[in-house]
């Protein structure tokens, strides 16, 4: 038995929340550990499409554990506005399979106005946030001001956080020629909405150590990808969180030796949301083509995504960075209509050649890709389940992205249904 870290060895969007749902079969526990409402998974199940931001993936099995640890930052608001429409498409949600984090920190109204306000001020140097309030939310839980969950439990105290962190706040906000804002009406609003918060609320810590005790199969999803992870992505275009697989444990309070499998889901091309560099971007009739073909545009923004090559030289980094043990290539079906496909094993910049993307941002804008050119396959793989019957260009495609990023490839998925997976290694086995 083994639990598996699910994460997104590229810019997000690689297709996690197909691949969590495809893997929850066989775990028994699914667990978010970091990011908020900012990150959105798209699950389709029997022709049924379920847009999932800040519940795991495993919420639309039955019989599993849903756990939202103390990683993640909560809008309680948009939480409880989810489980309401997943619950409209006949899913059950309880406190028997939900579980929130005590400690979870709390998005508030003032965060979201913050990251409009800042965003909006910001020009030409704007990172590209969804604006939901994400990275101000994260600021004042290291500024150790935050509201988190425990807190709805006592008006008393509720009141006093609440005094701490609009000190902060307004003092920003009148400096900004902001109107400051009110404690009252946002006291009364969470103290309304405390009980259906606090009914899901338990220490996450403790119930996946019972969890461990009792041999359950723990999956830990991740949102976004690596290369927005606040230490080690393309900053400042990045997340407020660490999104590499160690952030499992940190962001749930399980020891590191939990983790026996990391697993990184990996799109057959790449894919940004956002401002920020991007060495293999497309611009042209090609990126237009992975673009409309692949359905890229966002989950929670709707916002379009820029595409390009796949870049071996970053998934290499981030499998690296994060111990990835085996990729899940996601989207093969998206190259079917190519005559070439490209990859960038190496980049040039000041006239050298490099193995790797450097820290700097003005150098990550710099670098040039070199391409390795491979033949398309020109037939249609979508909905194969079996690695004999892709084409011979494809097979060869993937057994090249194998070879370079150096890491095992233990699934590839050819639609966005559910079972349309080429299974080659599972996670969960010994």
């Amino acid at each position: 038995m083994k639990n598996v870290v699910v994460v997104g060895s590229q810019w997000g969007d690689e297709g996690k929340g197909k691949i969590v749902d495809w893997l929850s079969s066989e775990a028994d526990i699914v667990v978010r550990f970091q990011g908020g409402h900012n990150a959105g998974h798209t699950l389709v199940i029997d022709g049924v499409t379920y847009k999932l931001r800040l519940l795991p993936s495993g919420i639309v099995r039955k019989n599993k554990v849903s756990v939202i640890g103390n990683g993640v930052v909560v809008d309680p608001w948009a939480l409880l506005d989810e489980i309401k429409e997943i619950k409209s498409k006949g899913v059950n949600v309880d406190e028997k399979n939900l579980i929130l984090s005590e400690s979870a920190n709390l998005i508030l109204p003032f965060h979201k106005e913050m990251d409009e306000i800042r965003e909006d001020s910001a020009g030409k140097a704007k990172i590209g946030t969804t604006r939901r309030g994400i990275g101000p939310a994260y600021e004042d839980k290291i500024g150790r001001r935050s509201i988190r969950v425990m807190d709805l439990s006592s008006e008393n105290n509720l009141d006093h956080r609440l005094e701490t962190v609009l000190i902060h706040h307004n003092a920003i906000r009148k400096g900004l020629g902001k109107k400051i804002f009110q404690k009252d009406q946002l006291k009364k609003d969470l103290l309304k909405i405390a009980p259906e918060i606090l009914k899901f609320s338990q220490p996450v810590w403790k119930k996946l150590d019972e969890f461990k005790s009792k041999k359950k199969k723990i999956l830990f999803e991740g949102a976004q990808g690596i290369l927005l992870d606040v230490d080690h992505g393309t900053y400042p275009f990045v997340t407020s969180s660490n999104t590499v697989a160690s952030a499992a444990s940190t962001g749930t309070g399980c020891g590191p030796n939990t983790i026996n499998y990391v697993l990184g889901i990996t799109k057959a091309y790449t894919t940004r949301v956002g401002e920020g560099p991007f060495p293999t971007e497309l611009k042209d009739k090609i990126g237009e083509l992975l673009g409309t073909r692949g359905k890229e545009f966002g989950t929670v923004t709707s916002r379009k995504r820029r595409c390009g090559w796949f870049d071996g030289v970053l998934v290499r980094q981030t499998i690296k960075i994060s111990g990835i043990n085996g990729i899940a290539l996601t989207k093969l079906d998206v190259l079917d209509e190519l005559d070439e496909i490209q990859m960038c094993v190496k980049y040039e910049i000041a006239g050298k050649q490099i193995d790797y993307l450097p820290a700097a941002v003005d150098e990550q804008l710099k670098v040039k890709p070199i391409y390795k050119t491979f033949p398309g396959w020109k037939k249609s793989t979508k909905g194969i389940r079996n690695l004999k019957d892709l084409p011979d260009n494809a097979k060869k495609y993937i057994h090249a992205v194998e070879d370079f990023v150096g890491a095992k490839i233990s699934s590839v998925s050819t639609s966005p249904e559910r079972e349309d997976t080429i299974l080659l290694e599972n996670p969960f086995k010994d």
